[in-house]
């Protein structure tokens, strides 16, 4: 989302390389890292949807899909399907991010986030004018960028389960209420609720449910 949104790292349908990560600490992981501009009070509370958001927020969610779809094939008997993270790379966020893991790990069935090895997507941290962000290198790998300044405005467990919600394939809604967790931004910093509503919960474990036999072939 656009402070809380996702944007393509790869040159996709024009987009160019968007993908600005912090400066401190480095970020030396991350595909084509390029030096950050500063957040400010009017970019972070520019919650504004773009053209490219709903093109980005899925090509996020395919590269993890695919990223993970050779797990799903090798035991297509699995209850659920593990995505696995590695956070090293936003040290200030950890306690965000395992609530965020606890959060999405309770609110569905179909795929577990799990910290380990051989991530699937990683979690990175710093200033960017852009507010935090998912993002893809289009090599079926991901990461989710969180920003400080944002963070320190808008509720940080809210905006780390909402961009972690862009790896399961949810997209914004900028215009729903704040108990939508992808309604992000919209509701404004008053908002502080962190949990999936039922629409969400069940779109996800739908898409994991289904989407693997399409990723797989």
């Amino acid at each position: 989302m656009r402070h809380l949104r996702t944007v393509l790292a790869s040159a996709v349908a024009g987009l160019g390389l968007v993908a600005t990560l912090g400066a401190a600490p480095a970020v030396t992981a991350a595909p084509a890292p390029v030096t950050p501009t500063t957040s400010t009070a009017s970019t972070i509370a520019a919650y504004t949807g773009s053209s490219e958001n709903a093109a980005a927020n899925k090509a996020f969610h395919d590269a993890v899909m695919k990223s993970v779809a050779k797990k799903r094939a090798a035991n297509p008997g699995a209850l659920a399907v593990t995505v696995t993270y590695n956070a090293s790379s936003a040290p200030s966020f950890r306690t965000q991010i395992a609530r965020s893991t606890q959060i999405w790990n309770s609110s569905v069935s179909n795929v577990r986030l799990q910290e380990g090895s051989n991530a699937d997507f990683r979690y990175y941290e710093g200033n960017d004018s852009r507010g935090s962000y998912a993002s893809t290198d289009g090599h079926g790998r991901g990461y989710i960028f969180l920003d400080y300044r944002q963070n320190q405005q808008y509720n940080s467990t809210r905006v780390t389960t909402h961009e972690t919600g862009h790896v399961l394939g949810l997209p914004d809604t900028y215009s729903g209420p704040c108990s939508q967790l992808m309604s992000g931004g919209g509701p404004g910093p008053s908002c502080t609720n962190a949990q999936p509503d039922y629409n969400e919960r069940a779109r996800v474990d739908q898409l994991w449910r289904y989407g693997f036999a399409a990723a797989a072939s």
